[in-house]
């Protein structure tokens, strides 16, 4: 397994980010998505009500049912426009709701179309959507009145210096009237006056853009809420790709032993049976060149009964199913290549698919001390916090370790993943590192 050192990337800005938000391309992404979102939202909502309406008014009739699941149908439509504009203006990282699943009908077209119609009707997906379509409306009203009022107010006073001229031209005053009881008027002409009101205007330049990114994240939390997949869904998914994984790494597994086994063990038990035929052969005629050819095979033998312990030692060792993590890990630490402390703090042992799965993290992670950190020193440390089983590994080579794709890391995380595992780095550029695990805890049985 290849571990991924090397520079990290950090941008550095000279302006703070107060001043670099009213310029940034994602405040004027968000801002078009709030304009936009009013006359959408008015289509929609129209379009829902209307044929929702329809649709319950015919229920006295075969019509209504078609009716209600065509307007299910046209929401989730809007839902799927919706989607991609939350995507393309806002950045939102949402996935697409299943679709619709309906139960095939016994013979006819009829019955498929009807079957389809009970799925519309029966998908929850299909009436969030719609809830969407309703409720998105008085929340866009709101939204495009406080982003555009707090986005024209900003602009035009910040600029009203280099516009204030124009107003005695059509309105016959000499600025913007602040002020007016009939009798008395107050009017922002003096140069006071105009860097007062460009500095009022500055003060709204600045918030509108942290406004408008909180109108925006409304609006992201209700797409990803009322158009995305369910958490029940996304749930079944992730756990399907676990699954994938899972299997994917056990096939993995069998490739490698049965790999190892044919290179390695196997090849040297056939040269063995070889060399023993042959040594047979000549007892009789040369005793001692058959003497040579059996001492031979009898290193061969100590060869090969090593290769098979390297061999069981990778799939389960047994040291790990008699004593435990700490004799284990312990175990592996003496074959690092630089010294490794090990402190193992635990109340009692895992169950022993977790204990397997934390041993044969921390070997990888050792071996990546050997073979890539550059480390004089390392250490192992394993407890557990409530229900989460944490191991740790750290040393102080020179750091750059990234859980990029492609790297072994990557892999490992793809692993843990598979089983509510996580995979934490902090590896700066120099050194030290720590990769942190964690794993669910499940006591045995």
């Amino acid at each position: 397994m290849a571990m991924a050192y090397g520079p990290g990337t950090t941008r550095h800005h000279r302006l703070p980010a107060a001043l670099r938000a009213p310029l940034e391309a994602r405040t004027w992404r968000e801002f078009a998505y709030l304009l936009l979102s009013l006359p959408l939202s008015v289509f929609y909502f129209s379009v829902a009500i209307t044929m929702a309406s329809l649709g319950a008014g015919l229920l006295v009739t075969f019509l209504g049912i078609p009716v209600l699941a065509g307007a299910l149908a046209m929401c989730r439509g809007f839902g799927a426009l919706e989607r991609t504009r939350a995507r393309g203006l806002l950045g939102a990282e949402i996935a697409d709701p299943a679709p619709v699943r309906s139960r095939p009908g016994k013979a006819s077209g009829g019955d498929g179309m009807m079957a389809w119609v009970g799925g519309v009707l029966r998908s929850g997906v299909s009436w969030r959507h719609f809830l969407y379509a309703v409720v998105h409306l008085p929340w866009a009203v709101f939204a495009f009145a406080v982003s555009l009022t707090f986005w024209t107010y900003g602009w035009a006073l910040l600029t009203y210096p280099l516009w204030q001229w124009t107003i005695p031209m059509h309105v016959g005053a000499d600025g913007l009237q602040l002020y007016s009881d009939g009798t008395h008027s107050i009017y922002l002409d003096s140069p006071f006056e105009l860097v007062l009101t460009s500095l009022v205007g500055l003060m709204f330049w600045l918030i509108t853009p942290w406004v408008i990114r909180g109108l925006a994240t409304v609006d992201r939390l209700m797409v990803i809420g009322l158009l995305g997949p369910s958490r029940l869904a996304s749930r079944v998914s992730e756990l399907e790709s676990d699954r994938g994984v899972v299997v994917d790494t056990a096939a993995a597994d069998l490739r490698r032993i049965e790999r190892d086994l044919h290179d390695g063990a196997q090849a040297r038990l056939v040269a063995l049976a070889m060399d023993l035929g042959l040594a047979k052969e000549k007892l009789t005629e040369d005793p001692q060149a058959a003497a040579r050819m059996v001492e031979e095979a009898h290193g061969e033998v100590k060869t090969a009964l090593q290769e098979l312990r390297d061999l069981a030692r990778g799939i389960h060792p047994a040291v790990l199913t008699d004593r435990g993590l700490d004799a284990a890990l312990s175990a592996v630490a003496s074959r690092c290549t630089v010294p490794v402390t090990v402190d193992v703090d635990l109340p009692s042992r895992p169950a022993p698919a977790i204990e397997g799965i934390a041993y044969f993290t921390v070997s990888e992670l050792l071996q990546n001390v050997s073979k890539h950190a550059g480390a004089t020193r390392a250490g192992v440390d394993v407890w557990r916090v409530e229900d989460r089983l944490m191991l740790q590994v750290t040393d102080n080579g020179r750091g750059g370790a990234r859980v990029d794709s492609g790297t072994g890391l990557a892999g490992l995380a793809e692993r843990l993943d598979a089983v509510d595992g996580i995979l934490a780095v902090s590896s700066p550029e120099g050194g030290p590192t720590a990769i942190t695990a964690e794993l669910p805890w499940r006591g045995r049985s």
